[in-house]
């Protein structure tokens, strides 16, 4: 079973105790790849994410530079989220990579964007964030709704698979 498809069936199937904020964990032994994904909701069609966690057990170790700009560029190409994302950069000293939505959503005063965070040619993390920059506030974090379809869509693009 693909990683996509671990995601897919795990967010279907999975039917949360209560109402706070939870977690659970999907894997791709062939791959190496993991996926933790922690959410506000989830339901019988998607769920309200609050983190998406990729790592990977067997990342490659040789060429890592290059491999992280590499996957930078393809995770830049992913089309499973609301916005279009762009390589905002890639930091070689610290191994790694930032990515911003390319057009942030605007609602009222406030900026809504995703931001994720390549470590290495391993590890990505998916936030999205508010921000108000007219004010001069702190960003904050907010969640954002995926349908379970669009979630597993989002996790193949970042781990490389076929879609």
């Amino acid at each position: 079973m693909s990683l996509n498809e671990a995601v897919l069936r795990k967010a279907v199937e999975w039917k949360p105790v209560d109402r706070e904020r939870q977690s659970f964990l999907a894997s791709d032994e062939e791959t190496g790849w993991a996926v933790q994904l922690t959410v506000d909701r989830n339901d019988a069609w998607g769920c309200l994410v609050w983190e998406l966690a990729l790592r990977r057990s067997n990342p490659p170790q040789e060429n890592v530079g290059a491999a992280l700009r590499a996957w930078a560029v393809e995770a830049s190409l992913a089309t499973g989220l609301l916005d279009p994302l762009k390589v905002l950069e890639v930091d070689l000293a610290r191994n790694e990579a930032l990515l911003r939505s390319a057009q942030p959503t605007r609602r009222g005063q406030g900026t809504f964007y995703y931001e994720i965070l390549l470590k290495g040619a391993g590890e990505a993390l998916v936030r999205r964030y508010q921000g108000y920059p007219a004010e001069g506030k702190p960003r904050q974090q907010v969640a954002f709704p995926l349908t379970h379809e669009a979630l597993a869509k989002v996790v193949a693009e970042l781990a490389g698979e076929p879609v």
